[in-house]
Order: C-alpha cells, then sequence, then structure tokens
C-alpha cells in the first residue's frame, strides 16, 4: 500500500477520534465543568502525547514503505526516455522519367512485390530495341570474322606453299633463259640469226623478272602465322563488340523493368512526396516502406548499466496504449553513447570540461504483447522495465 494511502487513513482516524471527544464534552456539559480544575489542567498533555506517537507512526510507516519499495525494486531498471524504432526502406527512381501511374497513397499498407507506381517508359522501350539490334549485328560480325579467322588458318600456309612453288618455276625458267641465252653466244654466227640472239635476251631478262616477282610474293605470303593472328584479331574484335552490345542490352531490359516500381517487403507507405504526372530524377526518393518489425531504443544511464546484460528480461509500457504491455528482451548495449556517433562529439580536453551523466542507447527486442489493432508508429514513447535480477 503506497505511503500516502497509509497517512490519510491515519489522519482521517485520528480527526474521528477528535470530533467524538468533542461530542461527548459537549454532551457532558455542566458534568465536565464541575469536575474541577485537576482534569482540566491534564487534558494538554495528553494531546501532545498522543500527536507525538501519531508522528513517530508515520514515520515508521513511512519509513517501511520506502524501505519495502526499495527492496522488491531493486532489480527493476526503468527509464522514460525509450522510443519505438524500426525498419525504414527509401523507394527511390531507378531510371528518370513522368510518373504515368500511382498505385498507392499514405499509410496504406503493401505486401512485398506490389506495384507502387509505374514510370513513362517509351523512351527505354526504344532503347531496348535499339539494344536488340545491335546485339543481332554484333553477333553476325562476329559469325563473319569466325569464319574469316578459319578460312585464314587453311589460306595464309597455302598462299606461302604457293609462293614458294611459284618461285622455284621462275628460277627453273630463269635457268632455261639462261642456257637458251648462252647457247645463242656460243654457236656460229652463220647457224644463228640476230632475231634468235634477241629472244634468248629477251627471254632471259623476262625470267629475271619472274624471279623477282615470285620472290616478292614469297616474301609476302611469309608472315602466316601474323596474318592469322590478325585475322583472330578481327574476330577477338567482334567478340569483344558482341560483349559491350549485350551489355547493352541488359541494361536496357533493366531500364525498362525498373520502369515498374515494386514493394521490396511487406510495410506501410510513408512519406509519400510524389504525385501522378511528376518527373521524378534517378536516385529521387519517391515514398517510404515501414516494414513490420519494429524494437525499442531506450536511452539508460550509464549509471543504470552495470548489472545490465543481453538476453534480460523486459517490460514495456506504451504512453499512446496504457492498456497495452509487452514483454521482451534485451538484445545489445550500443558501444557508445549518442554523442560519440554526432556529427560534432564533445571535446572533452577544453579545459572546460563539466561532468554529465551520459545515456547509452539500448537495444530492447519484443517477444510478446503486440496487437494488430494497436500499431506501434515509429517514434512513439514507451517506458521499458528492465529485470537485471533474473
Amino acid at each position: 500500500m503506497p505511503v500516502s494511502l497509509i497517512f490519510e487513513g491515519i489522519m482521517a482516524q485520528s480527526d474521528t477520534q477528535s470530533g467524538t471527544h468533542s461530542a461527548a464534552q459537549k454532551g457532558a456539559g455542566g458534568q465536565q465543568a464541575q469536575a474541577g480544575q485537576g482534569k482540566a489542567a491534564s487534558k494538554p498533555f495528553k494531546d501532545r502525547g498522543a500527536r507525538k506517537i501519531l508522528l513517530v507512526l508515520i514515520l515508521v510507516m513511512a519509513v517501511l514503505g520506502i524501505a519495502l519499495y526499495l527492496f522488491f525494486n531493486r532489480n527493476h531498471v526503468e527509464t522514460d526516455d525509450a522510443y519505438v524504432t524500426g525498419r525504414k526502406i527509401s523507394i527511390a527512381a531507378h531510371v528518370s522519367g513522368y510518373v504515368e501511374h500511382l498505385y498507392v497513397d499514405d499509410n496504406q499498407f503493401v505486401h512485398k512485390g506490389d506495384l507502387l507506381a509505374q514510370i513513362d517508359g517509351r523512351d527505354y522501350i526504344a532503347q531496348l530495341h535499339q539494344a536488340e539490334a545491335a546485339v543481332a549485328q554484333a553477333q553476325a560480325d562476329m559469325m563473319s570474322y569466325n569464319l574469316a579467322y578459319a578460312v585464314a588458318q587453311k589460306n595464309f600456309p597455302g598462299q606461302l606453299m604457293a609462293a614458294q612453288g611459284a618461285l622455284d618455276d621462275a628460277k627453273a625458267r630463269l635457268f632455261r633463259a639462261q642456257t637458251d641465252y648462252t647457247r645463242q653466244h656460243r654457236v656460229e654466227r652463220a647457224a644463228t640469226t640476230q632475231q634468235d640472239i634477241d629472244y634468248a635476251r629477251a627471254a632471259l631478262d623476262e625470267a629475271k623478272a619472274a624471279v623477282i616477282q615470285a620472290q616478292g610474293q614469297l616474301t609476302q605470303a611469309e608472315p602466316v602465322d601474323a596474318n592469322i593472328g590478325n585475322a583472330y584479331a578481327h574476330y577477338s574484335q567482334a567478340e569483344a563488340s558482341l560483349k559491350a552490345a549485350q551489355a547493352q542490352l541488359e541494361l536496357a531490359r533493366q531500364n525498362v523493368a525498373w520502369m515498374d516500381i515494386r514493394a521490396p517487403r511487406d510495410g506501410w507507405v510513408s512519406q509519400r512526396t510524389v504525385e501522378q504526372g511528376n518527373f521524378v530524377q534517378i536516385g529521387q526518393e519517391m515514398f517510404s516502406i515501414v516494414a513490420k518489425d519494429v524494437w525499442i531504443v531506450a536511452n539508460y544511464k550509464e549509471t543504470q548499466l552495470a548489472d545490465m546484460r543481453p538476453g534480460q528480461k523486459a517490460e514495456i509500457e506504451v504512453d499512446a496504449y496504457p492498456q497495452l504491455r509487452l514483454k521482451g528482451h534485451v538484445d545489445s548495449i550500443q558501444k557508445g553513447s549518442g554523442e560519440s556517433f554526432s556529427a560534432f562529439p564533445p571535446e572533452n580536453a577544453t579545459g572546460n570540461f563539466v561532468k554529465t551523466v551520459q545515456r547509452i542507447p539500448v537495444k530492447i527486442l519484443i517477444d510478446d504483447g503486440l496487437d494488430d489493432k494497436l500499431p506501434l508508429s515509429l517514434g512513439m514513447s514507451v517506458e521499458p522495465t528492465v529485470y537485471v535480477g533474473e
């Protein structure tokens, strides 16, 4: 029983006794007046003694109540600096364009995969068709260069062999022309004519030219490996062009798929900042999805964490729903105070340091007690109590 109620009961009882005593005095009337001066003189002393006993009794009961309260709550660590938090997923546009259709509104519950909005994507569909055509062209080029590479593996060795044969034939013709020319100059002048000598000279010059030409053709045909490598390089280039075209095709397909904006998980639509017909940029946040998963972040004083450990049971009272009692457990204790993670942490080495009790965020998971009819919104104030002695 609270000490205040005990005190009020004792005072009420004292007032009742005082009233009864006063009524008895009035009823006695003349009898008390005749009792004499001796009894009247002793009454103030009796009243003061009764009041002292009453005050001592009240003090003892107050001390006893405080002691009992501290005893039964010695393992309870509570705070009112706590709130509900959870997962908030920002939904942004992957492609730019006008919002052609909008299918959700604020605070609407959606399931994973539900269509939220559609972006006008006629440009992206055209880019898809263009990428498909580029892939088809690259495939044809690669097939052509592949065939050319296969032919080159046969043609260039054959051309080398043909050049070698042509050179041998030209040398043989040169030898015959050289022999005929020599014979024309060895025979008697009467046995030949100037025309035959001229013909032999011309045949010799022609044979020499043929040898030079054959040597040139052989020189051109000799780099067989280089020529085959060149053909393979064209094939490799075509293959690379095909991969680039396929990458562009995949990107175009993704752009077309990203025209449909879908929910990544179950939750409630919040902070909708887009309307049908608006133009959105890539990465522009359109709305958020607040997931069902919620937990408590309790900012306990550092002096309250001596006996707190992960796994300890906890009870949570929600300010918005006094009838709701949640049960949970300590999940983890943050390795740093809130100030430690701020953009401008405090500098304690300035000489003006004033020690203040820091608060450390403690994550408490909810195990039982949630009611779908009483959803917990992010940021709601709660009062958790952790049982550190259990």
